[in-house]
C-alpha cells in the first residue's frame, strides 16, 4: 500500500507522513524498510519511546494536540510540530528549543471543521499573534505553514470547502506575514479518507495512518 500511495503522491510533489501512532515499532521498522522516512504521532510518551527504539534518520513529526507541559520531552528530536494553536504553546515550544540549543519548525493549525471538537486558532486571533511583539522575540521557532483537519463527514463539497478555506488562509498569510521566508510552504491537510481530495485542494503533506497500517 506505501508504494501505491507514493506513486500517488508524487506527480504533486505531495509529502506523505505515515501516522504510526498506537502500531507497534516492528510496523513501523518494516515501513521504514520500504524507504518511509516520516512518521507522525499525537501522544507525547509513545513518541518518545518509539524515537528511542527506531532509526535515527526518522523524522518525528508530532500530529496531536500538543499539552504545553509535554513539549519539553519531544523538543530533543521532533522535526514538525503540526497542531499549534496558542500563543502560549508557541512561547513554551521556543523555549524548549532553545534549552536544546534548536530551531523547531511549527505549523499553525486552523479550525476550519463544522465540529466544536477541533482545535485550532481563527483568522482573527492568529493575525493577533502574528503582529504582537511576543511573537517577535520567538527567535527558535520557525513557522513553516498551516493545518487543518476538515469535517468528517461523506458530504465531498463540505470538505472541499473546508480544504479550499485553509488554503485561502495560507496564501494571505503569506502574502501579509512570510512573503520573504520560502520555508513557509507547508499546508497538511488531508487524512485517509480525503487525502485526494486535499491534493486536489493544495495539500503538500498529508498525515495517513489507516490505509498504510490498518484499522487499529
Amino acid at each position: 500500500m506505501l508504494q501505491q500511495i507514493l506513486a500517488e503522491l508524487a506527480p504533486t510533489k505531495t509529502t506523505l507522513v505515515a501516522v504510526s501512532k498506537t502500531k507497534p515499532v516492528h510496523k513501523i521498522l518494516a515501513m521504514y524498510e520500504e524507504g518511509q522516512r516520516i512518521f507522525g504521532e499525537n501522544r507525547v510518551q509513545e513518541l518518545v519511546e518509539k524515537e528511542g527504539q527506531l532509526p535515527k534518520d526518522i523524522e518525528w513529526h508530532q500530529i496531536g494536540h500538543l499539552q504545553t507541559n509535554k513539549v519539553k520531552y519531544i523538543a530533543p528530536f521532533v522535526s514538525l510540530i503540526h497542531a499549534v494553536d496558542s500563543l502560549k504553546l508557541l512561547k513554551e515550544i521556543n523555549k524548549q528549543a532553545a534549552k536544546n540549543d534548536r530551531i523547531i519548525d511549527c505549523l499553525l493549525q486552523f479550525h476550519i471543521a463544522e465540529e466544536s471538537s477541533k482545535f485550532g486558532f481563527d483568522e482573527v486571533e492568529v493575525k493577533e499573534v502574528l503582529k504582537g511583539d511576543s511573537f517577535k522575540k520567538l527567535e527558535n521557532i520557525r513557522i513553516v505553514g498551516v493545518m487543518g483537519m476538515a469535517t468528517f463527514t461523506s458530504d465531498e463539497e463540505q470538505v472541499k470547502l473546508e480544504f479550499r478555506y485553509l488554503k485561502q488562509i495560507f496564501e494571505k498569510l503569506k502574502k501579509d506575514f512570510f512573503s520573504a521566508q520560502d520555508s513557509f510552504k507547508e499546508i497538511s491537510m488531508g487524512m485517509s479518507g480525503d487525502y485526494q481530495l486535499a491534493i486536489s485542494e493544495g495539500s503538500t503533506m498529508v498525515r495517513i495512518g489507516s490505509l498504510l497500517f490498518g484499522n487499529r
